[in-house]
């Protein structure tokens, strides 16, 4: 069974996070899914983890993740978690990173297809030049994302961006 959940995050935006028995499977913006609508405990936890990101509270999400795509979109969102909380990656690092050095652009697509914003931090892959390029919710998210990180970033302890 899948239930979802929509939260408001006050200065920033509302957000549905997804799940099923065992793991998160979608966070979205400015959406939801054909699902009942429920409390669920994990959700509750998606909520509490989110909103202390939001406060600059946390860096590492410990949130059981269940994105779903193809073998090279799971190997890219793989290679987002190892990017730390305030820090970018290019699409060709990321590309690179993956074995696929001349893939940026499949990268891209990938980063596109993301269906668990934030907790995968696809919002840290920008272009070559330092330019922010395409985000599923709005560049005007991506940079705020960013920059809220950015602002956090020396208060907390960093140990990676996903246990």
């Amino acid at each position: 069974m899948i239930y979802q959940y929509t939260f408001s995050f006050p200065g920033f935006f509302d957000m549905t996070a997804v799940c099923n028995e065992e793991a998160i499977t979608h966070l979205l913006f400015d959406g939801a899914i054909d699902a009942p609508v429920k409390k669920t405990p994990l959700l509750l936890e998606c909520e509490r983890q989110l909103e202390e990101y939001f406060s600059g509270k946390r860096a590492v999400f410990t949130l059981p993740l269940d994105p779903k795509g193809t073998p090279f979109q799971r190997q890219v969102w793989q290679a987002l978690l190892t990017i730390p909380y305030g820090e970018t990656r290019s699409y060709g690092q990321i590309a690179k990173q993956v074995g696929r050095e001349k893939a940026a652009r499949a990268v891209g697509g990938a980063n596109h297809n993301n269906p668990i914003s934030i907790l995968i931090p696809c919002h840290r892959v920008i272009g070559a030049d330092g330019t922010l390029w395409g985000y599923g919710g709005g560049l005007d998210k991506k940079k705020a994302l960013l920059d809220l990180e950015q602002k956090y970033r020396a208060g907390l302890t960093l140990g990676g961006c996903h246990e």
